[in-house]
């Protein structure tokens, strides 16, 4: 049985190791052809600015997949070492909303925060991240129009928060399968929000530190809805 199981994580490792090989290698090229092109000559005087701008979006892209990359490694390895301390779960989720606020103005969509006040003891950082990254996914995979709502309150006498969307959904067979890493429903709308394909992956990581349980609803056209239970029976 354990040889099975350093089979089975050995081979999580590699098929890891393999993705990340691919996702960092495809800015990178798109970098060094843009920058090909500036050197040689190839491009005109005019396109110059659009292609500085592309180098500069890759490279947000770039920036964006390594900090998820290591904040993933932290919490494979256990490397996250921080004192547990009482965290306001409403205050939380105001501030994540407030710094995505721009953000959802430029997808024209709207984001309220609503519920009571329910304290948790963890990591800060980590429970920031996870609401952050619920956040921007709800709001990246929306549509004009769409609305996000997070909601604090409790299940069970557990503390809880659910982020939900009005956006486009995600089909059933996908469903069991977002929180894997670099799984992507659409890859090209992915690309086209600068997706890392690690987010929901660190939101269930982060989930498990905690032993939190995490649930998930959604209805293609309809939209999405994602729970954090703080109940203590999550964990990997």
């Amino acid at each position: 049985m354990e040889k099975k199981l350093s089979s089975i994580s050995e081979n999580m490792r590699r098929n890891f190791t393999a993705n990340v090989s691919h996702e960092l290698k495809t800015p990178i090229t798109s970098i060094s052809g843009y920058a090909e092109m500036m050197m040689t000559g190839l491009a005109r005087s005019e396109d110059l600015p659009l292609l500085a701008e592309k180098i500069y979006t890759e490279a947000q892209r770039l920036i964006a997949l390594i900090d998820d990359i290591i904040n993933l490694s932290r919490l494979d390895e256990g490397a996250v070492e921080a004192p547990a301390e009482r965290v306001e779960l409403l205050s939380a989720a105001r501030r994540c909303a407030e710094r995505l606020m721009d953000k959802a103005a430029s997808c024209g969509v709207s984001a309220e925060v609503l519920g009571g006040e329910e304290t948790v003891t963890g990591y800060a950082q980590l429970i920031d991240e996870m609401i952050t990254n619920l956040c921007d996914n709800a709001i990246k995979y929306n549509r004009p129009g769409g609305h996000v709502r997070v909601t604090v309150g409790s299940r069970g006498g557990a503390p809880s928060l659910c982020v939900e969307d009005d956006g486009i959904g995600i089909a059933p067979e996908h469903l069991d399968r977002v929180f894997e890493r670099f799984y992507r429903v659409d890859k090209s709308r992915s690309k086209e929000t600068g997706g890392t394909g690690l987010g929901l992956s660190i939101v269930k990581h982060a989930a498990a530190w905690h032993h939190a349980s995490l649930e998930a609803e959604s209805v293609p056209d309809k939209g999405t809805r994602i729970t954090i239970i703080f109940d203590g029976k999550g964990g990997e």
